[in-house]
C-alpha cells in the first residue's frame, strides 16, 4: 500500500499539486488519470521520489518516503519496478540484456541465478524464443511486454507503469492491461498507473483517481466512474469517447 497525505507541489511559483491524498492499494490496480496537464505525471514523479514535495508526506506501507535519507531510499527503491512510457528498452541490448539489467544493477546473484530469473520473467509475459533478439527485431507489443519483464525483475512490491498502452492499436492494449493486471494479482503488488485511456479504465480500473488542475477531482472504481454525476469527470470521459471514435475512423 501507498499512502500519499497532504502533498504539495509548485514550480516557479505555480502549484501543480494541491493538498493531494489518496491511498493505492495492495494487489489493485490503481490507475491516475486526467488531461494533460492535470498534474498526474508530478504526481507519479512525486510518488517515486523524482520531485521533492513542498508539504505532505509519502509511505510505503507505513515507511515515511518524504523523511528518509538518500540510503534508505536507494534501499527501498529496490523494491519498485517501473514500465516507462513506450518501453524504454536499451535498444544496443538484447531482450534477455534488458531484463537481466537491473539485476546486474542491484543484486550480487551468480549468472546462472540472473539467467533463471529473466527466462522467469520472459515466460510470465508471454515471450518465449526472443531471448537473443534486439528491440527493433520485435513488435512495439513485444518491446512493451519486455519492458514489463524488466519492471518485475526484482521482484517489486510496487509497480509503476507510465502510459504503458502509448503507441499501440486497442487490441495490443487490452492484452498488455491484462497482463498487468494478472501480474499485479499474482505477486500481489501495489501497481499504480498513470493513463489517458479511458478503455484501460473500464477494463482493469480497480481503484481510479482523477485530478483536475492539481486537485483530487474524483475516485472510484470502474463500475462507478460511468455512474458518476461529476460534472469535470463527465466531460474527461466524453472527450476521450470522441477522440477514440475519431482514432478509429482514420
Amino acid at each position: 500500500m501507498i499512502e500519499v497525505r497532504n502533498i504539495s507541489k509548485s514550480f516557479d511559483g505555480n502549484k501543480v499539486l494541491k493538498e493531494m491524498s489518496v491511498v493505492f492499494e495492495e494487489g489493485q490496480t490503481n490507475l491516475i488519470i486526467g488531461r494533460s496537464g492535470s498534474g498526474k505525471t508530478v504526481l507519479l514523479k512525486s510518488i517515486l521520489g523524482l520531485h521533492e514535495v513542498d508539504e505532505g508526506a509519502i509511505f510505503y506501507d507505513g515507511r515515511d518516503f518524504t523523511n528518509m535519507n538518500e540510503k534508505t531510499r536507494k534501499k527501498l527503491r529496490q523494491e519498485i519496478g517501473m514500465v516507462f512510457q513506450g518501453g524504454a528498452l536499451f535498444d544496443s541490448l538484447t531482450v534477455e540484456q534488458n531484463v537481466r539489467f537491473p539485476l546486474d544493477m542491484f543484486t550480487s546473484q551468480t549468472s546462472k541465478e540472473k539467467e533463471k530469473r529473466v527466462d522467469f520473467c520472459l515466460e510470465h509475459v508471454n515471450i518465449t524464443n526472443a531471448n537473443k533478439l534486439y528491440p527493433s527485431e520485435i513488435s512495439g507489443g513485444m518491446q512493451k511486454r519486455v519492458a514489463i519483464a524488466r519492471g518485475i525483475a526484482l521482484n517489486p512490491k510496487y509497480l509503476f507503469c507510465d502510459e504503458p498502452n502509448s503507441g499501440l492499436d486497442p487490441e495490443t492494449a487490452t492484452l498488455i492491461d491484462s497482463l498487468i493486471q494478472d501480474l499485479t494479482k499474482e505477486f500481489g503488488m501495489t501497481t499504480i498507473i498513470n493513463t489517458h485511456d479511458m478503455n484501460s479504465v473500464i477494463e482493469i480500473g480497480e481503484k481510479i483517481l482523477f485530478i483536475s488542475k492539481g486537485e483530487k477531482c474524483w475516485e472510484g472504481n470502474k463500475d462507478e466512474i460511468l455512474k458518476t454525476d461529476n460534472q469535470t469527470l463527465q466531460d474527461f470521459i466524453f472527450a476521450n469517447k470522441l477522440y477514440a471514435q475519431f482514432k478509429q475512423n482514420q
